[in-house]
């Protein structure tokens, strides 16, 4: 039985890329790299494709963050500071489950990255629901697909 990971999309299927992983015993987070080269121009958002989607148990979810050299050396920022991809979000109908990157471009300048370069960290998390939570449907659909109130 699968407990929590890494899979390929079925698009990127063919493409070599390196899969999310952790680089030392003591990382909490595993380095999402990209899997095509991307530029994103100056002061301009972007959604940037990583080509994987993560499955997990019903309790948690994966953050995403930006990794620091990113941030500091590039002058990216998740636009969201950290994105929540739930456990249902995996292998929905609308994307698969893709995990996306909402970049934006804090410089005066275009930033290229090569396919490769790590470019987030995933950390996977559990967390705890408030008593008389009653949620009891499951995401059909993909990113933004709860709704956006």
């Amino acid at each position: 039985m699968k407990l929590r990971g890494f899979e390929k999309i079925a698009s990127f299927k063919e493409v070599e890329f390196p899969m999310p992983e952790r680089k030392t015993k003591m990382a909490a987070g595993y380095d999402i790299c990209l899997p095509q080269d991307v530029t994103i121009k100056a002061h301009t958002l972007q959604m940037v494709a990583t080509g994987v989607k993560a499955y997990m148990q019903d309790d948690e979810f994966l953050g995403v963050h930006i990794r620091s050299s990113m941030a500091v050396k590039k002058g990216l920022a998740l636009v969201n500071n950290v994105g929540i991809i739930d456990a249902d979000y995996y292998n929905n109908e609308d994307n698969e489950g893709h995990i996306m990157l909402g970049l934006y471009n804090t410089t005066d300048s275009d930033v290229t990255m090569a396919k490769g370069e790590r470019v987030a960290q995933g950390i996977f998390y559990k967390y705890l629901t408030a008593d008389g939570d009653s949620a009891d449907t499951t995401r059909s659909g993909g990113f933004g697909s709860t709704g956006d109130k």
